[in-house]
């Protein structure tokens, strides 16, 4: 099974070195991650606060987990006594929540607000006039056990690869706006399996890789 292993090594070989390999282990057995651990890997990304939470509970407490999917803010509660980064904010109510749960554990917990860049209406996001007014609002600023570190977006799923390239030049765009008045601003999460090298070449500093490391994913129904 040393497979994972050498398919992170394969990915690590040709990524510039600002930029950080988020494993993608969402319905992946704790075998599959101890093995991406064993390969040196440190930084995970899961989708359910759920199953990240029984995982960080069997495995090494030296890992970053982020969470990578859409966010539930009734589920912040279980995952913020350790939650790295949270890459999919998309409203000011989510960003408070975080802010509610990590006071009680005295953290600061990192967050990316999620930019809406694809076509496609299923993806989640923020337009960008309303990450601008987020930034810019009286309430984010009272917000002190929350730092937001930078965007994060999925470009549309489509062969076009001309079209994956505007999007994500877009959002660099947006970044480098923001980045001048938020001095936080430091991680631009985009690029997933099939998209990631347009990604970086568009400034990506984070990439979420989950298929090319370990397979096919397994579906849990």
């Amino acid at each position: 099974m040393d497979y994972i292993k050498q398919n992170l090594e394969r990915i690590k070989a040709n990524l510039p070195e600002q930029v950080t390999l988020v494993a993608v282990s969402k319905t992946k057995p704790i075998a599959d991650i101890k093995e991406a651990y064993d390969g040196g890997q440190r930084v995970f990304g899961e989708n359910k606060i759920q199953e990240m939470v029984s995982k960080y509970d069997a495995l090494p407490k030296d890992i970053e987990w982020h969470m990578i999917g859409h966010l539930q803010r009734n589920k912040v509660k279980y995952m913020a006594h350790f939650v790295h980064l949270i890459h999919g904010v998309d409203s000011l109510k989510t960003l408070k929540e975080i802010d509610k749960q990590a006071k009680k554990h005295g953290r600061i917990i990192h967050c990316l607000l999620q930019a809406r860049i694809a076509k496609e209406e299923t993806k989640f996001g923020l337009p960008f006039d309303e990450i601008r007014d987020i930034l810019s609002s009286e309430e984010y600023k009272t917000l002190s056990n929350i730092s937001v570190i930078g965007l994060m977006g999925m470009a549309t799923f489509t062969n076009d690869s001309s079209i994956i390239d505007g999007e994500f030049a877009s959002l660099k765009q947006l970044f480098e706006e923001l980045k001048i008045h938020n001095s936080t601003f430091k991680t631009l999460s985009m690029g997933m399996s099939g998209d990631y090298n347009i990604a970086i070449k568009n400034g990506s500093t984070m990439i979420r890789v989950g298929s090319s490391i370990f397979g096919v994913r397994n579906y849990i129904t």
